[in-house]
């Protein structure tokens, strides 16, 4: 299974990203992660339809977290199993 990995850059933690993206994911058929990195990015990785997972990341560009995203850097991994819902990790 496909799954896409998004690091976000910018002023993104300490701003509720983490828990935004993940009222966000309540509404599409994604699993994933959400994280933040010791550098100040937030790390995020979703499966799911390429449909849903388009629309998820979409969502969250247009949210009140777009003002915090100065870029975004997207690629496609390989995963043995996607994760069970959509998670905050440490």
């Amino acid at each position: 299974m496909k799954t896409t990995q998004v690091f976000y850059e910018g002023r993104v933690q300490g701003v509720g990203f983490r828990w935004t993206a993940k009222r966000i994911a309540q509404g599409f058929d994604v699993t994933g992660s959400v994280r933040n990195l010791p550098d100040g990015r937030v790390e995020l990785q979703v499966s799911g339809d390429r449909a849903e997972v388009a629309g998820f990341l979409e969502e969250i560009r247009e949210s009140a977290l777009a003002g915090h995203i100065t870029a975004e850097h997207i690629d496609e991994i390989d995963t043995n199993a996607p994760p069970r819902g959509f998670q905050i990790t440490p």
